[in-house]
């Protein structure tokens, strides 16, 4: 179970942000890239709505969905269920099939 921290205060914000080596942070996230340490988070969404070229404006209306649903799904921070899990994929693996569905 994720532990439960509590925020900073502004004070100690203001603090920790004061005594922060912003290059530092940079070369060392640098090096972790280089290293193969950094692990990219993959979006079915993402995927599904570039194979389609479409914009995220015009994927969400073509889903029947909110631009802001779809930013969620594509973010990670949503799932995307039932009738929409089956459009991403398809959108995936035949894009044209879906394109074809509104005429494009």
């Amino acid at each position: 179970m994720p532990s439960k921290t509590k925020p900073l205060s502004p004070k100690e914000l203001a603090r920790f942000e004061a005594d922060r080596d912003l290059g530092v942070e940079l070369l060392e996230s640098i090096r972790e890239m280089k290293a193969g340490k950094v692990h990219v988070a993959y979006s079915p969404a993402i995927e599904a709505r570039e194979k389609t070229g479409l914009s995220q404006s015009q994927f969400a209306a073509l889903l029947g969905v909110s631009v802001r649903t779809l930013q969620g799904w594509e973010q990670g921070r949503k799932q995307p269920s039932g009738a929409a899990r089956t459009l991403l994929t398809i959108a995936r693996t035949n894009p044209q099939a879906l394109l074809a569905v509104v005429g494009k």
